[in-house]
């Protein structure tokens, strides 16, 4: 972040009831909250965008909130990756921006404080979607549950150890994918295969179910699902980890 003094817009979120001061000091105010993390490069080049926009628009509330520090916050809005970003008039939701997506989120914005407040205030957004064309709907291909199950399964046995996680090894976009990542290489497993669940939806709930573990990130061995992070660690303590990546 820039050293020059913070515009008056900007605030740096320290708890959930100065967060919810803030965002009801005026209901017809709107307001971007960047969620980010000290850890994930992406986030330090955007918040200098988000900074920027802070000093181009005096009119916007700009609320930094470190999602790890303020994990309240962030779950409220089911934030699950940085950086990411909720543009609010007042308690209404206007938009979602996520990664570093500077010229998204620019937009976003402009536009937003160009429109006045919308009609309707329980309104998710100030547009409505546009429905889909006949011909997109039948060029998107359906996948079966048989289908997914083949592919998720053709997936975990690319490599000899696979992590589905949130990000890359090199950008992770959660705190427990990057602490994986980083057992991972602790460990000596510099090369294992990987896959971005927030990049395939169909992926993410698949292999929640086919390996009955709601979360991620998810370690796959030899084709076997072996644990999230937290069951990885306790195998590194009790060396079985080394025994499983041995077989």
């Amino acid at each position: 972040m820039s050293t020059e003094p913070s515009p008056a817009n900007f605030k740096v979120v320290e708890s959930p009831s100065q967060f919810q001061e803030l965002l009801s000091a005026d209901l017809n105010r709107v307001s971007l909250i960047n969620f980010w993390a000290p850890w994930a490069e992406p986030c330090h080049q955007m918040n200098e965008v988000v900074l920027e926009l802070a000093k181009k628009y005096s009119q916007l509330l700009v609320l930094q909130v470190e999602a790890e520090e303020q994990s309240d916050i962030a779950e409220s809005f089911d934030i699950e990756a940085v950086p990411a970003f909720i543009i609010l008039r007042g308690h209404t939701l206007l938009a979602r921006v996520s990664g570093a997506d500077a010229a998204g989120l620019t937009t976003s914005i402009a536009t937003h404080l160009r429109s006045g407040p919308t009609i309707n205030p329980t309104s998710k957004t100030d547009q409505q979607p546009q429905a889909p064309s006949a011909r997109s709907q039948l060029n998107e291909k359906i996948e079966t549950e048989e289908e997914l199950n083949e592919r998720l399964r053709n997936l975990m046995t690319s490599n000899k150890v696979m992590l589905f996680m949130k990000g890359s090894p090199d950008a992770p976009r959660c705190g427990f994918s990057r602490k994986i990542v980083e057992l991972l290489r602790e460990q000596g497993v510099p090369d294992f295969g990987h896959f971005d669940i927030l990049e395939d939806e169909n992926v993410r709930s698949g292999l929640k179910k086919l390996n009955e573990w709601p979360t991620f990130p998810q370690l796959i061995i030899n084709g076997e699902f072996v644990g999230g992070l937290d069951i990885v660690k306790e195998m590194v303590e009790n060396g079985e980890f080394a025994e499983t990546l041995a077989s």
